[in-house]
């Protein structure tokens, strides 16, 4: 489960604070398929960034699956994170010198995986890419490189998935076709899936859709997809 307890971040700009999330409360079951939504500076990614652990907040306090991560040193932070949280980046964030094996290769063996190579190229086979394993990320087009992206995220098994606009670079086809994925990833793998997003149509294809403004949760609610799903379970 993910437990935000009055979570609040603040930076200094212009010579006085600027309140980037305010006083932010909310629990995300495990296994629920949640996206953020909102303005333009609303604060979207940035609660992401906090639920990840790449930065930290002001006040309040993030728990992870029983764990608080918000008062972690960063090494036990950084080896939380690499063992609980695959995060997924609009820019894709691949290492340009490494093909795409060897860029979902890196967190199966920094994990000290013994079967890191047969791991990777299952993922990618599963993604669609077993044909461009030994491809750089430069030979890959944006959708393939995002397929990467989502492979390497997967890698370790999370228990959490985190995704920035992970179709904001692409066409909406092929946007359609990486959300499918997500989707299909989720469910095989059984991942808490929280995603954020401009997309309504996007949104509205998870079970709970959370709307941010001012760096105040506007508004949070259970979606058609939610229904569908309890009612499937029934």
């Amino acid at each position: 489960m993910i437990s935000l307890s009055h979570l609040t971040m603040r930076l200094a700009g212009g010579g006085h604070q600027v309140t980037i999330l305010d006083d932010v409360t909310l629990e995300i079951p495990d296994k629920q398929r949640v996206a953020i939504v909102g303005p333009s500076g609303s604060g979207k990614s940035t609660l992401l960034g906090l639920i990840a652990g790449l930065d930290r907040p002001t006040s309040g306090s993030i728990t992870l699956n029983g764990v608080e991560i918000s008062a972690m040193r960063e090494s036990a932070l950084a080896r939380f994170r690499r063992d609980h949280i695959g995060y997924i980046f609009q820019s894709f964030h691949l290492i340009p010198t490494l093909t795409a094996l060897e860029n979902v290769l890196v967190p199966l063996e920094l994990a000290g995986m013994s079967t890191a190579q047969a791991r990777a190229t299952e993922l990618l086979q599963t993604v669609g890419l077993g044909d461009r394993l030994h491809h750089y990320p430069v030979q890959l087009s944006g959708g393939e490189q995002q397929r990467v992206a989502v492979a390497r995220a997967f890698s370790c098994h999370p228990p959490i998935l985190l995704a920035d606009e992970p179709t904001g670079n692409l066409d909406s086809t092929t946007g359609q076709q990486v959300m499918l994925l997500l989707h299909s990833l989720h469910r095989d793998f059984g991942a808490t899936l929280v995603l954020v997003t401009h997309d309504r149509s996007m949104a509205s294809s998870m079970e709970r859709v959370i709307a941010l403004r001012d760096g105040r949760i506007e508004s949070d609610t259970l979606t058609n997809s939610a229904h569908r799903v309890t009612e499937s379970s029934q």
